[in-house]
């Protein structure tokens, strides 16, 4: 028997609803996978979150426990010149109770008036395990470093009184290692203000007549 218009009609109509019905399946599937995979995106984002305030570092402290002048003296026959050799003692304190801290590439330097007086010198590499402190004494110095005259006159008029402000640089790099994570290279720059108790002709050590914290950065 031949198909009737209607029956043809039907048929038709039962093919466009399945393609429908397909067609809304395929929508619905592939909402649900979006709305998956933005959740998990939230969720790997909180975790980040949580694990960066758990495990985020701060800076190590320095200070500046003890001075020793060496030798500290100026010329200006036949160049503007200043020797120097300073042996500071800093205390290097690790405040993170969950990351340990690598220092590489660390030169220290003395400066005076803005002008450094001392060649930079390197520092070995040093690990500081977690929550806390250690001890350096290097010691800064070496050949005659020129300077201007203004520089050279300062030295002279401050030994006479018997006060002489001194500033510690240090630059280098530094990691932290936040519990199993490993951190990435920074660069480190440390300022130390240190006023010292220096009269011409006085050597070895000499009182620090103010608080020598360091600012970090």
């Amino acid at each position: 028997m031949a198909d009737t218009p209607e029956s043809s009609h039907k048929v038709h109509d039962d093919e466009d609803s399945d393609s429908d019905l397909k067609a809304g399946g395929r929508a619905g599937n592939g909402r649900i996978a979006v709305f998956a995979i933005l959740s998990l995106l939230l969720l790997a984002g909180i975790i980040t979150l949580v694990l960066y305030l758990v495990y985020r570092p701060s800076h190590p402290h320095f200070t500046v426990v003890s001075v020793a002048i060496v030798s500290l003296s100026n010329s200006s026959s036949p160049f503007n010149t200043i020797t120097a050799s300073v042996q500071p003692t800093l205390v290097i304190r690790n405040p993170n109770s969950r990351a340990s801290i690598r220092y590489d590439r660390i030169e220290m330097y003395v400066m005076y008036r803005n002008a450094p007086v001392t060649s930079p010198v390197l520092l070995p590499p040093l690990i500081q395990d977690k929550d806390t402190s250690v001890a350096i004494s290097p010691v800064l110095g070496g050949p005659a470093v020129p300077v201007s005259p203004d520089v050279v006159e300062g030295l002279a008029v401050d030994r006479s009184f018997g006060v002489v402000p001194l500033r510690l640089i240090a630059v280098g790099r530094i990691r932290y290692n936040p519990g199993p994570f490993r951190g990435r290279w920074s660069s480190l720059y440390v300022r130390c203000n240190m006023l010292v108790a220096a009269r011409t002709g006085v050597s070895g050590p000499v009182p620090l007549l103010a608080n020598s914290d360091c600012s970090v950065d």
